[in-house]
C-alpha cells in the first residue's frame, strides 16, 4: 500500500474530526436573499448612486448653491448649466442635488426617530399592560384620528426660526402610531417567552428586559418599519414643501423646488421634470428595498408564481 493509501485510510487522529458545517446566520441569509433579488438591487444601487451624486455633484459643478447668474435667466441646459437655471438665474443642478440631500436626511432622520418611539411606546404598553397600556394606547389612538397634515401645517410656521430640526421632529410625531400597535401585540406574546420569565425571576428590572430582550428580538419589524418609514416621510415632507409648510428659504427639498417649478412646468420644464423624477425614483427604490427586506425577514409574505 503505499503512502497516499496509508494516509486516506489513516483514521482522525484523536480529538480531530471533520470540520463541522458552518451554518450561516440570519442576517447573512437575508442578505444573501436580497442581493438575488433584482428589485432590491435595482433599489440599492439606485439609492447608492442617488447619495453620490446629491453629494459629490455640487463639488464638480462651477456654481455655489444660491450663487446667482444674473445673464441666464430660465435658460434650458447648456455646458455652462447642465441642467438650466431657474426664474432668479440659479443653478438647477446644484439647486436640486442640495434639495436631494436635505430631503434624503430629513427622511432617514425621520424613519429612525419614528421607529425608536414607536418601538418604546409599543413595548413599554404591552409589557406593563393595565393602567400603563390604557394611557399609551389612549394618546395613540389620538394621535391616528387628528389630522396630522393639519397639525403640522399650522405649528411648523410658528417653529420655523428653529430650523428644519425643529421640522423633523414634528414629522416623526406622527408617524410612529401604526407600528407602535403592531409592537404592543408582539410584546404581549414576547414576554410570555422563557428567556423573558428567567430574566424576570433573576429580578432584572422591566425596563432592562424590554431593551435587553423585548425590543431587539422585534428587529425585523422594526428594521422594515424604518426603511418603509424614510418613503412616508419624504412624501409627507415634499407635501408640505410644496404647500410652503415645510423647509423654507434659503433652504431647499425636493418639495419646495417642485413647488417653484411647478408654474413653468409646460413653459420651461427643466425647472420642473428633474426634482419631481428624482423624487419618484428615489421614493420608488426606497419601496423596493423595503418590499425585500419584508420578504427575506417574512417567508409568508412572499409573493408567489
Amino acid at each position: 500500500m503505499s503512502m497516499s493509501a496509508e494516509r486516506t485510510a489513516a483514521p482522525d487522529a484523536p480529538g480531530e474530526g471533520p470540520a463541522p458545517a458552518r451554518t450561516p446566520g440570519r442576517w447573512s441569509s437575508v442578505l444573501r436573499q436580497m442581493l438575488q433579488t433584482r428589485r432590491v438591487v435595482f433599489g440599492v444601487v439606485t439609492i447608492v448612486l442617488m447619495v453620490v451624486i446629491a453629494w459629490v455633484g455640487p463639488l464638480l459643478s462651477p456654481w455655489e448653491f444660491g450663487e446667482r447668474d444674473y445673464a441666464a435667466f430660465l435658460q434650458p441646459p447648456s455646458p455652462d448649466h447642465w441642467w438650466g437655471t431657474d426664474n432668479t438665474g440659479r443653478d438647477v443642478f446644484v439647486s436640486t442635488m442640495v434639495g436631494l440631500q436635505k430631503s434624503v436626511i430629513i427622511g432617514l432622520l425621520v424613519a429612525v426617530l419614528s421607529t425608536m418611539v414607536a418601538a418604546v411606546v409599543g413595548a413599554f404598553a404591552g409589557y406593563f399592560l393595565g393602567v400603563t397600556d390604557r394611557v399609551l394606547m389612549w394618546i395613540t389612538d389620538l394621535l391616528l384620528v387628528l389630522p396630522s397634515f393639519l397639525i403640522l401645517a399650522i405649528l411648523y410656521p410658528v417653529l420655523r426660526d428653529q430650523g428644519w430640526v425643529v421640522f423633523v421632529a414634528l414629522l416623526a410625531a406622527f408617524l410612529w402610531m401604526v407600528t407602535a400597535k403592531m409592537v404592543r401585540g408582539m410584546t404581549i406574546s414576547l414576554k410570555e417567552r422563557e428567556y423573558v420569565l428567567a430574566a424576570r425571576y433573576m429580578g432584572v428590572p422591566a425596563w432592562k428586559i424590554i431593551f435587553r430582550h423585548i425590543i431587539p428580538n422585534m428587529s425585523s419589524l422594526l428594521i422594515v418599519d424604518a426603511t418603509i418609514n424614510v418613503s412616508s416621510a419624504i412624501i409627507v415632507e415634499t407635501s408640505l414643501s410644496y404647500f410652503g409648510f415645510g423647509v423654507q428659504p434659503p433652504d431647499v427639498s425636493l418639495g419646495s423646488l417642485i413647488s417653484d417649478g411647478a408654474g413653468q412646468a409646460v413653459t420651461h420644464p427643466w425647472t420642473f421634470v428633474f426634482s419631481t423624477g428624482l423624487l419618484v425614483l428615489l421614493v420608488l427604490a426606497v419601496n423596493l428595498i423595503g418590499d425585500g427586506l419584508r420578504d427575506a425577514l417574512d417567508p409568508q409574505s412572499k409573493r408567489r408564481a
